[in-house]
């Protein structure tokens, strides 16, 4: 279930969905104006071809809602943008490209900011499900084909910035 949410600027994107039940588990965050915490970003920290830092400005999908949205319905992603999905738990995730118009790279990240595993360029206007062995409590969605041209693979670690406190489950 994907849902995307407001981050102060506007990306342009297409999205998938989680289908995970947990997703909506919990009380969601409430979101903080991104003014207030200056623009969500997830730096992606390549280990492929060299070490290097890749930021990426990202929109957040915090409530069941937001994440059964995601991206669906945009014909274009910046390369330096994406999505970023908070789940209150590890679980395994399963997301599909139902209404999403462009190819994505889905990167599924541990609650230890490492990315698990990783579905490159996930065909659009799909149901078909993806996914990655283990349990992952984020997901970040970017272009199809940057994680490869970037140099992320399973094993690269990523961290946040600029997120709201709340967006974060301790």
């Amino acid at each position: 279930m994907r849902i995307a949410i407001l981050a102060a600027v506007a990306l342009g994107a297409g999205g998938a969905a989680c289908r995970n039940g947990r997703s909506a588990a919990g009380p969601a965050p409430t979101p903080v104006p991104a003014a207030a915490t200056g623009t969500p970003t997830v730096v992606l920290h390549a280990t492929a071809g060299g070490q290097r830092a890749i930021p990426v400005r990202v929109e957040l999908a915090l409530t069941g809602p937001q994440r059964e949205r995601g991206l669906m319905f945009r014909n274009h992603l910046d390369p330096d943008t994406g999505m970023l999905f908070l789940f209150p738990s590890p679980a395994p995730l399963t997301f599909w490209m139902k209404n999403t118009l462009i190819p994505l790279d889905m990167l599924f990240i541990d609650s230890n900011r490492r990315i698990v595993g990783i579905v490159e360029n996930a065909e659009p206007e799909t149901e078909t499900g993806r996914h990655v062995a283990g349990e992952s409590q984020y997901v970040l969605e970017i272009g199809g084909g940057l994680s490869q041209k970037w140099g992320v693979t399973a094993g690269s670690t990523v961290e946040f910035q600029g997120l709201p406190a709340n967006a974060i489950p301790n």
